[in-house]
């Protein structure tokens, strides 16, 4: 969803978008000034079934829409479009394209967001499309931002105080990165003035509390702990706030991306050629490129199918804290908050 904005603000330009989405994903467009409304498709909940399905189609007609782009390329997208009345226009290699009116060549050597872009939009000018152009944008609120003030407020964050933000989590186990503690020693020594704060779901708060001691063990000033504590826009607010993030090929990757906050990547069981690379203007992607393994699969994996999982494993806090010294200076410029580039 986050990387579908630069298509949602190309759209806008030339009338109303609505967009279907499931429940978690629809809080993402919240505030977002391209979009007109949000249709929520609680797929397996309330609209579950044939009966949920013409529900949200019934919602979808009543939208006027001329077309339906299909960035999600399920069978069930396909449907509801069909249903709806809708001419859909997707990929020629997602599983619904047989009830497409329009199929678009799925570029693998392309970025995602480039891929989504080229979607509604002339392929000749999709060569010469700037970085500006393809980063996505998230509009925070009061009321994603005021749990973020209250969190670092707590922490005794002082006002221009730099934050150093770990993202150590990731649902598939061979893309998290096991050595975010020892490189958060390495930062205690590197940047002796920032603070380290740690973003992710609650379940992520035992990675969470591993680097807090090793922080301590080093004597460096205490982690804030933000797991599990902020929507994905909340977030997204913190990492506006950050000098630089840290992070797997997950989520938090995304929202730095749009909020245009320096990162650090680290990429493992996949690489940044399949389309998921960071987009901020300044970042740095670490992994194993030697390793005629990788990628070993689209998402990774729970367990690394040869058993050695080198990709993570030789990656050194040395090398990381190396990456993220040089973000500091100079200071990055803030993200443009205006609603349409």
């Amino acid at each position: 969803m986050i990387l579908t904005t630069p298509l949602l603000e190309r759209l806008a330009r030339e009338g109303e978008v609505h967009v279907v989405a499931t429940p978690a994903n629809a809080t993402v467009l919240t505030n977002h000034p391209a979009v007109a409304s949000v249709i929520v498709y609680d797929k397996r909940n309330v609209d579950s079934g044939v009966g949920g399905l013409r529900r949200v189609a019934a919602q979808l007609r009543d939208t006027r829409a001329t077309t339906a782009y299909m960035a999600q390329g399920s069978w069930r997208s396909a449907a509801l479009a069909r249903l709806a009345g809708v001419p859909g226009v997707g990929f020629d290699t997602s599983a619904g394209r047989w009830l497409y009116s329009r199929r678009v060549v799925y570029r693998k050597d392309w970025h995602h967001a480039q891929r989504l872009w080229a979607l509604a939009n002339d392929p000749h000018e999709d060569a010469s499309l700037s970085a500006e152009s393809l980063r996505p944008s998230l509009y925070p609120g009061p009321s994603d931002r005021a749990p973020v003030t209250a969190l670092l407020q707590a922490a005794g964050v002082r006002d221009g105080e730099p934050l150093i933000a770990l993202a150590p989590g990731s649902v598939w186990a061979t893309k998290r990165w096991p050595s975010y503690d020892a490189l958060a020693r390495e930062l205690v020594a590197l940047v002796p003035d920032a603070r380290v704060v740690v973003l992710g779901a609650a379940g992520d708060a035992p990675l969470a509390a591993a680097i807090g001691i090793a922080v301590q063990q080093r004597g460096g000033p205490p982690l804030i702990d933000a797991t599990g504590k902020l929507s994905l826009l909340g977030s997204a607010a913190l990492l506006s706030r950050c000098t630089v993030l840290v992070t797997n090929d997950s989520a938090p990757l995304h929202l730095a991306s749009a909020m245009n906050t320096p990162t650090v990547a680290l990429f493992g069981p996949t690489v940044p050629a399949m389309g998921f690379g960071p987009l901020a203007d300044r970042h740095v992607v670490l992994g194993r490129d030697a390793l005629t393994c990788r990628p070993c699969s689209a998402h990774g994996g729970q367990a690394c199918p040869l058993g050695h999982w080198q990709c993570m494993r030789d990656m050194t806090a040395s090398e990381v804290g190396a990456a993220v010294a040089p973000m500091f200076d100079p200071p990055r410029e803030p993200r443009d908050a205006s609603p349409l580039r």
